[in-house]
């Protein structure tokens, strides 16, 4: 029997949701629960979030903030001890003078791209991007009436873009450039020279640059690369409380901007958002204490040591792992070898291993079917088994 037809939308929707894109990520995710709920383990290896809830002191920092009743709106742009906070953290951090009234806290490092997304784009702008890239950024800028060109960008580059990109792709409509180091789905850095030819090509074309740096201090290398902003104050760059500071669940977020643009920015705020969550913001200030700050490298060398387990783990199994990660918590795997489109592996992992990865087809187009995103964000007991199931499932003739 047929199923019954989807009743239509009762007026006409928006033209936008035509180039908007489900999320492949969070639609395995609810398979997964699924799967789950009906007695099934899955370890998890698809969303990018960390297995680590906040630290003591941000929950104790919580709890105070709902007692003391610190829980209705707060300025548009954050309370004022959490901008300075994240002033001081650029200064310690990497020795950057970033001026408070610059910070702007959002809901999420989302709220903040939408933000950016208001400031700086018109109906039929354009924005370049790698492919592959994290794939909200380019949905928002859709959600915008703008576009996005993926430049494609592979493991010869470290999946990122350079000058002679910029130059090749610019056109007519073309405002700037969006980019991220860390990135999101490959983990990897772009090189501070290669970053600094970018900003030279942007700037020559009167482009900006909005740079995602939510993976930045979860890199793995001797030093912990530099803030764009130590590259001048025209970057625009995005940040968030998700991933190092391990509170993805609490929304929040900042972004720096250029000070003659401040102000709009906060009648964006003001108008799409109110403010950020209050508790949340009254919390993060103890992110910052030295304790935390101690608690979060532990977690950072955890995951350094999460890296260097599964990568050639996954080569050991046969993914292609051409350009090891320096960041954030993933691998981006060549799963050509196996013959199938990794949308269909992805599929078979799930159902038959019981491992939940995610397909290339949400960062990208080019090959992305050859690519999937290996997710290291779960304790090392749980990566050594998943590779045990992936091995006996590939080892099945």
């Amino acid at each position: 029997m047929n199923a019954p037809a989807r009743p239509g939308p009762p007026y006409p929707t928006a033209a936008r949701l035509g180039v908007i894109e489900p999320f492949h990520a969070m639609a395995l995710f609810r398979r997964a629960v699924a799967r789950e709920a009906a007695g099934r383990s899955v370890i998890h290896m698809s969303l990018g979030e960390p297995d680590f809830g906040a630290p003591p002191a941000v929950v104790a920092a919580l709890d105070a903030a709902i007692r003391a009743g610190q829980a209705g709106y707060t300025p548009a742009c954050g309370i004022t001890p959490l901008r300075e906070a994240i002033a001081a953290h650029y200064a310690r951090v990497h020795g950057v003078d970033v001026a408070p009234q610059r910070i702007v806290v959002t809901a999420g490092a989302t709220g903040a791209l939408q933000l950016a997304c208001a400031l700086l784009l018109d109906p039929g702008s354009e924005v370049l991007m790698p492919d592959p890239t994290y794939p909200c950024n380019r949905h928002i800028v859709s959600a915008f009436n703008a576009t996005t060109t993926l430049i494609p960008a592979g493991p010869e580059k470290r999946f990122q873009l350079d000058a002679a990109d910029i130059a090749a792709h610019w056109g007519p409509r073309t405002r700037g450039a969006m980019l991220a180091s860390p990135s999101n789905p490959t983990g990897t850095t772009i090189a501070p020279a290669q970053l600094q030819a970018v900003l030279d090509a942007l700037r020559a074309r009167s482009g900006f640059l909005v740079f995602d740096e939510i993976y930045n201090e979860l890199t793995y290398g001797a030093e912990k690369p530099r803030t764009a902003l130590a590259l001048g104050d025209d970057v625009i760059v995005l940040n968030s409380f998700s991933k190092y500071f391990c509170m993805t669940g609490w929304r929040l977020g900042w972004m720096v901007v250029p000070e003659a643009l401040a102000a709009d920015v906060e009648k964006l705020a003001m108008n799409l958002f109110i403010c950020p969550p209050a508790t949340a913001q009254h919390a993060a200030l103890a992110c910052f204490a030295p304790e935390s700050i101690g608690i979060y490298e532990q977690r950072r060398a955890e995951f350094a040591r999460r890296r260097d387990f599964i990568v050639p783990a996954l080569r050991e199994l046969g993914f292609g792992v051409p350009t090891e990660p320096d960041g954030a918590f993933y691998v981006y795997a060549d799963c050509a070898r196996f013959g199938v489109p990794s949308e269909q592996l992805a599929d078979r992992l799930l159902d038959e291993a019981g491992v939940c990865l995610v397909p290339g087809i949400d960062f990208g187009v080019q090959d992305a079917q050859r690519w999937m995103r290996v997710t290291y964000s779960t304790s090392l007991e749980r990566l050594h088994e998943a590779v045990e199931r992936m091995r006996r499932y590939l080892a099945t003739p």
